[in-house]
């Protein structure tokens, strides 16, 4: 069955925790969707993981728009939610109803994401109002990670953390389908959960959210530059790659590889008639 906003928002009712793993190209997405996964984030942290700058902020326009449709052609079932980029959506309204409109139309999205509270209610507002499903994000907000100064965790103190709430309400009441926590108080995202009718995504932010996400990099642990607090490897892919191409390495050196297994034949005497055609010259 494919899941769709309606979805998530059935299954924070029913106290069914939702699953979500940033994905960014088609046979990767296609795993995902065969295990199950039930939302797939093409996340602008791809700027980090596939393209190798530090922090998300270069990510454009064109980068996200290129991954999304990748990823949408290799899910069926999973919801596909695309990450609007620094400055598609921060300048205006309509800039921001305009690059929403293209992760849909052009990328294949189900459904976007941006970063911000009271202060994006506005973009919010209208993308919706154009029938674009918005997914929210707040705490650690990557976009801003210069402005945080770092990547620290948010809301420790009571005045960032009812402030945290009110900005969660507000993109509630902006018409955002779920909310995203990154980065702050366990206790505070499970208080702020049990607040809101739409359901919350974590990382980093405890169990008592209505779901989860990871970057899948970090999860497989694929993505060595940094392994921040609340990731778990589930699985070491990055090792048994290595081996892989080690075991890659040796076999070529040493001619082992390829076998006559792997390669094709010809008969003899083909092989001798192109010798013939060869020394009388037919190039």
């Amino acid at each position: 069955m494919k899941t769709t906003v309606l979805t998530l928002k059935e299954q924070k009712q029913k106290g069914d925790k939702i699953t979500m793993l940033t994905a960014y190209d088609y046979s990767t997405a296609k795993i995902m969707d065969e295990a199950g996964i039930e939302c797939l984030l093409v996340g602008d942290s791809l700027g980090m993981v596939m393209l190798g700058y530090d922090s998300t902020i270069p990510v454009t326009m064109a980068d996200m728009l290129h991954h999304t449709k990748a990823v949408a052609r290799g899910a069926k079932n999973a919801l596909v939610v695309a990450d609007m980029p620094f400055m598609s959506y921060q300048v205006s309204a309509e800039d921001a109803v305009r690059n929403a409109g293209r992760l849909m139309q052009e990328g294949g999205a189900q459904a976007v994401k941006l970063e911000g509270g009271r202060e994006v209610c506005g973009q919010i507002s209208a993308i919706t109002r154009a029938s674009i499903p918005v997914m929210a994000h707040l705490g650690l907000t990557p976009q801003s990670v210069n402005a945080l100064g770092g990547y620290k965790v948010q809301a420790r103190e009571a005045e960032a953390a009812h402030g945290l709430l009110l900005d969660a309400l507000a993109v509630e009441e902006a018409g955002a389908f779920a909310l995203v926590l990154e980065c702050i108080p366990a206790k505070l995202a499970e208080w702020i959960s049990r607040r809101l009718s739409i359901p919350t995504i974590g990382i980093g932010a405890g169990a008592g959210c209505d779901g989860q996400v990871l970057v899948y990099q970090d999860m497989l642990a694929l993505y060595s530059d940094m392994c921040p607090k609340f990731v778990r490897r589930f699985a070491d892919a990055g090792e048994v790659m290595r081996q892989g191409f080690r075991g890659y390495i040796d076999e070529v050196k040493a001619g082992s590889f390829p076998t006559e297994e792997h390669s094709f034949k010809m008969p003899d005497e083909v092989l001798s008639q192109v010798e013939e055609m060869s020394k009388a010259g037919k190039y």
